[in-house]
């Protein structure tokens, strides 16, 4: 009997000083914790007490039971801590009223439904959003990959995407199940999935799977702490496991990208949130000194992410955010550098940059950012950029362009329309405005900063000189997109078709992939009525692509292309159209004219020093990984002799009503290669334009 008062009385004490309302009659709660009958110490894991550091403040009566062997009682004692501390504040979660959305609802029970567990981007019926069932003979295949599936199939499903859901539907809706649920499959997880003795693998125990399952354990506790099944034994289990997860992450660092900083920001939330642990300090100072270098080395000169890859880049400001953050709400701001945040500034910026002008009208469809590269472009909805751009305002509140964009236009002042160069990183953007119904031309053309050219796992792909054009709403020519990632010992088929330099707006030598990624910046200026950028790459050993791209007149949209160099075959312009075929028609200008029913359309024309033919293809587009929608595309084609140079002007006209009556022609007035500018004639509907620029 002395046992349980002793118990009680320290429990009731602790829970009286409680000043957090939401602990206990958040969502109506009704806490009432029964005191255990007494428990052999072996269902305890002792090695608990030896990750605590017992004479922190509040762990007295822990530290009691411990020395005197009672380990059930001295895990409960742990435990009632965690229940009632209020001095340690996880930025990101919220105790009172949980809400949980329909799609963590969904998450949640397709797990307890024949252990459906959610990847993201993978589903067995992606309209109802129901992912692969890993039942196998009544038990869970952790080694299950659905067929075709690329590697990161088995990457993200050990990152348990699923857990943080069921905690925080379990938190709204009160029903035990979930935390069974995740209970009985974290130990099965554990049971089959154990840490390797030495070093890191490729899918279960790599950095950036145990940089995922630390983060949203530290979440998932929190919604999970009070529930009667989240017992003094498996609090036991979960924090040596948890500690484990942490001190991994510490003996094994990345080499560096975005892997190394969410490893850092792991480590960062699991050291400052976990301060009565004995290695909290090692994980603490490990994540925030990675962070205080990475924030100034993760971003090149321009802004943009070292990836070159904009779902990276958000992912990237998002996670200097959130440590930023825990910093602040507990005190530790010591612990960065103090220009951490002014290091961010530009990596902002960009994103206001790359943002197509649909994002100002909720009720336009289509993506809100350009997909170059591997950016997963469905991710970045207008609800989910406005979020990121509050926090850049947060960030940066002298900045009244970004609170433009976090405020879609009700307040800051709007960014201006000049060219903006992103000239380290490859990428260039022209714009006649910010309104919906305006043109917006992005083009890219990346520096390759990796080893060797243009690996098939990196992120940048082999496209130099590609290009997206918006107008009113409507992306006429989006990127390909990133269809599957890279498979070690597997098929890359998928991959290599989207990576294909063909399929992007680019030119190509016999349709071949380039070989080489090294694009710069020749000019960019604006003269008069013409905003103009100029680029070039050295796409292969003996043919280069200089691109002029001009937008006149706040109406059109002119490139020149020059295939320049000693290399003989098929000079290809590739232009891959937005999805309904049904409305694109060739014109009669080697080009296209399009029909839809909105009024929204283009005429587009091409014309060369020489002759040109013009030839369709089946194209595809992907927007999101497995899925991807058929396409229009097209090529015109020069055949060029070895002393030749190839030369293109591509006119593209938006129109606003039908095609039909528009007219085009083009052509060079300075009839040979000039290695320094260009002099062109561009007629539209009888109107002449002459264009001359000089490098």
């Amino acid at each position: 009997m002395n046992r349980i008062f002793i118990y009680l009385f320290p429990l009731l004490t602790l829970t009286a000083c409680s000043d957090d309302e939401g602990l206990f009659t958040g969502n109506d709660f009704d806490w009432n914790i029964e005191i255990p009958a007494p428990h052999p110490n072996e269902v305890i894991d002792k090695e608990v007490f030896q990750l605590f550091n017992l004479d922190h403040p509040g762990l007295e009566k822990a530290k009691e039971y411990y020395e005197k062997e009672e380990y059930y009682y001295g895990a409960q004692q742990l435990l009632e801590y965690y229940r009632v501390r209020t001095a340690i504040e996880n930025p990101n979660v919220s105790l009172i009223h949980v809400q949980a959305t329909d799609a963590d609802r969904s998450k949640a029970d397709y797990a307890l439904d024949d252990y459906r567990f959610f990847v993201n981007n993978y589903y067995e019926d992606a309209d109802a959003g129901k992912p692969y069932s890993l039942k196998k003979n009544g038990t869970i295949d952790w080694g299950f990959k659905p067929e075709g599936a690329d590697d990161e199939y088995q990457k993200q499903l050990h990152r348990h995407q699923w857990f943080v859901p069921q905690a925080k539907t379990y938190r709204a809706t009160k029903n035990e199940k979930y935390i069974e649920s995740w209970i009985a499959v974290y130990s099965d997880w554990l049971k089959q999935n154990p840490m390797p003795q030495e070093g890191t693998n490729t899918t279960s125990w790599w950095q950036l799977q145990v940089a995922e399952r630390v983060y949203g354990q530290i979440e998932l506790f929190d919604y999970y702490k009070h529930s009667v099944h989240f017992t003094p034994q498996w609090f036991s289990t979960f924090m040596v496991h948890f500690a484990a997860h942490a001190d991994f992450l510490v003996k094994y660092p990345y080499s560096g990208g975005n892997i190394l900083v969410s490893q850092a920001t792991s480590l960062a939330f699991a050291g400052v949130l976990f301060p009565e642990l004995k290695n909290a300090e090692t994980w603490m100072n490990t994540g925030y000194k990675i962070l205080g270098e990475e924030v100034r080395t993760q971003f090149l000169e321009d802004g943009m992410h070292m990836e070159l890859d904009l779902s990276y880049h958000i992912s990237a400001i998002a996670d200097f955010y959130d440590v930023m953050k825990l910093a602040e709400a507990n005190q530790v701001t010591s612990r960065l550098p103090a220009d951490f945040k002014e290091s961010l500034r530009k990596a902002s910026e960009l994103v206001m940059h790359f943002t197509f002008p649909n994002f100002f009208n909720s009720r336009l469809s289509g993506q809100c950012v350009p997909g170059f590269n591997d950016t997963r472009q469905a991710s970045w909805t207008r609800s989910v950029l406005t979020r990121n751009f509050k926090r850049y305002v947060e960030m940066f509140p002298d900045n009244h362009e970004l609170l433009y964009m976090a405020t879609a236009g009700q307040q800051g002042s709007r960014p201006d329309t000049d060219p903006k160069v992103f000239d380290k990183s490859g990428y260039y953007v022209l714009r006649t405005g910010w309104e919906p119904i305006c043109t917006m031309l992005i083009h890219s053309n990346n520096y390759d900063y990796s080893d060797s050219p243009l690996r098939l796992w990196s992120h940048n792909q082999p496209d130099n000189g590609t290009f997206e054009l918006y107008h009113n709403g409507r992306n006429f020519f989006p990127d390909t997109g990133v269809y599957a990632y890279y498979e070690s010992g597997g098929s890359n088929d998928d991959r290599r078709w989207f990576r294909q330099t063909s399929v992007h707006n680019t030119l190509t030598l016999d349709q071949a992939d380039i070989t080489t990624a090294k694009g710069k910046l020749l000019k960019s200026s604006t003269e008069g009525n013409v905003q103009a950028i100029v680029t070039e790459n050295p796409g292969y050993a003996n043919l280069k692509h200089r691109r002029y791209i001009f937008l006149v007149d706040q109406k059109f949209v002119v490139l020149v292309d020059e295939g320049i160099g000693n290399a003989a075959g098929t000079i290809n312009l590739n232009f891959n159209l937005c999805e309904d075929e049904n409305k694109i028609n060739a014109s009669a200008y080697k080009g296209i004219r399009t029909d839809f029913a909105d009024g929204n359309n283009i005429v587009t024309g091409s014309f060369g020093n020489k002759d040109i033919t013009f030839s369709t293809f089946t194209g595809k587009v992907s927007y999101v990984l497995t899925s991807a929608t058929e396409r229009k595309a097209y090529r015109v084609n020069m055949e060029k002799a070895a002393h030749e140079t190839a030369r293109f002007i591509t006119v593209i006209c938006p129109v606003q009503g039908s095609t039909a009556a528009t007219t085009l022609s083009a052509s060079f007035r300075n009839e040979t290669y000039n290695e320094s500018g260009v002099s062109l004639e561009i007629t539209i509907d009888g109107v002449v334009y002459d264009i001359e620029y000089h490098l």
